[in-house]
This record gives structure tokens, sequence and C-alpha cells, in this order.
């Protein structure tokens, strides 16, 4: 964690082995629903000026059509992108997004997640300038096409199996 260039190593770059990976029961690798996996570490990290922990949304939360937000990744290092309105979403991808899933991107084209970035934060910025974790880069046709959104997994829905996995409200009940 904290490698901003994958040609340059320095001082900011932490490695951990994985312990384990959880994903999804109901993923389903032809559709892409419940696209999410957890990655729990050999060891915690260390929070510095290059590695920051992410708020993750209530599971009620919703992430309007216009809000601005970023998409991060090694096919492309960080765009600025929108989130597209559900309905239009599911049109210009023919039905094949499900409740679990998200557009964010422009019809126009020009700016997306593209190979490489599967698997990276789309994150949103709320009003009081806390950031959010509001989706997974997940699929798409193409990078970056004329009515081809980017389409994102989207943390709300699945935020309750998170909880449930990561037990993180239980720990935090410890510490308070």
């Amino acid at each position: 964690s904290g490698l901003r260039d994958q040609n340059i190593q320095d001082g900011s770059v932490q490695k951990r082995t994985l312990k384990n990976i959880i994903t999804h029961p109901n993923y389903d690798s032809m559709t892409y629903d419940y696209d999410i996996s957890l990655l729990e570490l050999s060891d915690p990290l260390n929070f510095t000026n290059t590695v920051h922990p992410i708020c993750l949304p209530a599971s009620t939360h919703v992430f309007s059509a216009g809000s601005s937000c970023f998409v991060t990744g090694w096919g492309t290092l960080r765009e600025g992108v929108k989130v597209i309105n559900d309905t239009v979403c599911n049109m210009v991808t023919e039905g094949q997004v499900t409740s679990r899933m998200m557009c964010s991107g422009y019809l126009t084209g020009g700016v997306d997640a593209c190979q490489g970035d599967s698997g990276g934060p789309l994150v949103c910025r709320s009003d009081v300038g806390k950031w959010f974790q509001a989706g997974i880069v997940s699929w798409g046709e193409g990078c970056a096409r004329r009515n081809k959104p980017g389409i994102y997994t989207r943390v709300t829905k699945l935020r309750d199996w998170i909880r449930e996995i990561t037990n993180i409200y239980d720990a935090l009940k410890n510490i308070l």
C-alpha cells in the first residue's frame, strides 16, 4: 500500500501478505453481480500521508446522479467521473445492471476506468468534506466509449455483508 508509481518504490510503500480472501457467496462470474471480495492482511497498515482509511457509507446512503467522484487504479491513475442515474444506466447497458451495481463516467465518453483498474475504488466526497467509497470498479464495454459507462459494485448494497464479515462495529464497541 502507498505505492503511487509502479516504477518507483520509495519509503512510503508498505508490503503485507494476504491472510485471507473472502469472496461474496452470491458472486456470479457471468453477470458480475455481487462482484466483491474482502482481503484480510497479515498485519495492519500504518496510516500515513500516502496510506489513508476510507469511510464506508451507510447502507441507506444514496450517491445522487451527477455526484462528482474519483476512480483510481493502475490503468488510469485517477479520473474525475460523475454518478449516472440508475434508469439511464440500466437503459444504456440494456438491463445488465442489477441493484448491486451503479454506473459512473460520462455518456459522451472520454473518461472511464479501464483494464487494470478492476477492484479499484470509486470515491465520492460528502458535503462535509469526508470521502466515502461508493463503488468498486467491476466491468464495462471497452474504455471511455460513448454510451458505455463504467459499471461499479454498489458498496451501499453490500454494506451489511461487509459489516457481518469484518465485525467492524463489534470491534469499535470494544474501543469506545
